[in-house]
Parts: C-alpha cells; structure tokens; sequence
C-alpha cells in the first residue's frame, strides 16, 4: 500500500491557511495577502517536514556512493592497468633518450 502524498498535517495546515486567508482578504486585501504568501510559505513547510525522516540520513548516502565507486573502480581496473603499462614504457623512452642525449654530449 502507498503513502498517500499529502500528510494529514498538510492537508490540515492547507485548510486552516485557506480559512484564514478568505478571512483576511474579507477584513483587508493587504492582510490578505501577507496572508496567502507566508501561509503558503507555512504549507510548503509542513509538507516538507512531514516527510524528513522518510529520507536516508547521509551515511546511508555516502554508502551508496561508496558502493557505486567501489564497482566503477572495479570495472576501470583493466584501463588503469593498460595506462600504468603506457606511462611506464613512455617514462622508459625517456630515460632511454635522457641517456642516449649523455652519451653523445660526453664523448
């Protein structure tokens, strides 16, 4: 079964804002609308707080990343390894020329 999308809460919170606004526009348009605006401010509010919980702290979260960067890492092991390989015969040219360039200037 599915939690319905509006708490109880809410819907009381909306109801309670509606009353209050028709009052307020009744009495002074002004009124009426700091009203509406910071009563809908308030609704949004309570909705908001009334599903908080429901969400994963920020452990659970990074638990999450930290699972699916464990199984990129795992699936890009063969690439790193090739580009190890890569750098190390580059890096191995190098000191080769570094070398062969010594030679030539010290005989």
């Amino acid at each position: 079964m599915s939690k319905p999308a509006l708490s109880q809460r809410t819907v009381v919170a909306g109801l309670v804002w509606v009353a209050l606004t028709v009052l307020a526009f009744a009495t002074d348009p002004v009124l009426g609308a700091v009203v509406l605006i910071f009563g809908a401010a308030t609704v949004v509010v309570v909705q908001l707080s009334s599903t908080w919980s429901e969400h994963p702290d920020f452990e659970a979260r990074e638990q999450e990343r930290a699972a699916r960067r464990k199984v990129k890492w795992e699936k890009n092991t063969p690439k790193r390894e090739k580009d190890a390989a890569r750098y190390a015969a580059h890096q191995a040219r190098q000191a080769a020329k570094a070398r062969e360039s010594q030679d030539r200037a010290g005989s």
